[in-house]
């Protein structure tokens, strides 16, 4: 049973899914035909009044709506990959009646405490001097933070202020402001090369052993400058996109580029964000981060 679903894991692997999707897919799949496994049935054989089981059994457990909406995508996946290999007659997750997920309002940062998260970094050390250009970046471009710690060096134009992020076979310029332009370049002349342990890694940022930056560690590194900067909201990594989002358009930035910048294929992935732009408050970061 593992082979198949290695095999469709690998399938995904070579349509260049994302690790984070990737690691999804498998976990819930290994759930489920572990979960038929204990009954004595194959995922070859079932029908979808298994599904319909499977899916009573999540919401027994008490699983959220939003985990059981993506463990049924990822099975419905599979069955797409079964049958293209007439190992399956049908796709037993197809029409099969899901919880109804329930849009959570991103978290947004206010200008007042983007300025107190990016005042944290200790710029007397290395560390703090590459984590103050992580942040930068990440809040004057809005990208994301796996593409973050994926920038490779030969993807940052300092010279002309932008950085390219490469996603499957599509690629996106974002402009740089001043001060991230000035912390990036900086970091990349007097910093990263005391990181790095060899000339043969290309990746931008570099952490204390010399190796890529990860998710699980800039995560951790910026709970601890929210935690020192005393911001009450409980944020993660995509806060500061979504802040990212809010001020742009709060600044007057039109829809359609911040869709671009973002690298939305969907507009109405990013029309939720001019809502939460009718704030009280004027969100003038981004003018303050352009000056010289």
């Amino acid at each position: 049973m593992k082979i198949i679903i290695d095999e469709f894991i690998d399938s995904l692997k070579s349509r260049q899914a994302s690790q984070n999707t990737i690691a999804s897919y498998e976990r819930d799949i290994m759930q489920f035909s572990n979960y038929f496994e204990s009954k004595n049935k194959k995922i070859f054989d079932l029908t979808k009044d298994d599904m319909q089981e499977y899916v009573n059994h999540l919401l027994a457990e008490g699983k959220s709506n939003s985990t059981i909406s993506r463990s049924t995508a990822s099975i419905k996946s599979l069955y797409r990959y079964l049958l293209s290999k007439n190992l399956v007659e049908e796709n037993i997750a197809e029409n099969i009646e899901s919880p109804k997920v329930d849009r959570k309002e991103p978290m947004v940062l206010t200008a007042s405490e983007i300025e107190r998260l990016l005042e944290q970094p200790d710029l007397s050390e290395l560390k703090g001097q590459r984590d103050k250009a992580m942040l930068e970046v990440l809040y004057a471009t809005g990208i994301r933070v796996t593409e973050l710690v994926s920038l490779k060096v030969d993807d940052v134009n300092l010279t002309n202020g932008y950085i390219k992020v490469k996603k499957k076979n599509s690629e996106r310029h974002i402009p740089l402001g001043n001060l991230s332009l000035k912390c990036l370049k900086d970091y990349m002349n007097k910093v990263r090369p005391l990181l790095i342990r060899t000339e043969e890694e290309k990746t931008l940022f570099i952490n204390t052993n010399g190796q890529k930056m990860t998710r699980q560690g800039y995560w951790k590194i910026l709970k601890q400058y929210k935690d020192q900067a005393k911001i009450e909201k409980d944020i993660t990594p995509h806060t500061i996109r979504h802040s990212f989002a809010v001020h742009m358009l709060q600044n007057g930035v039109e829809l359609k580029t911040v869709q671009e910048l973002l690298g939305h294929t969907d507009v109405a992935s990013t029309m939720m964000y001019t809502q939460m732009a009718n704030l009280n408050e004027k969100d003038n970061y981004f003018n303050l981060s352009n000056k010289a």
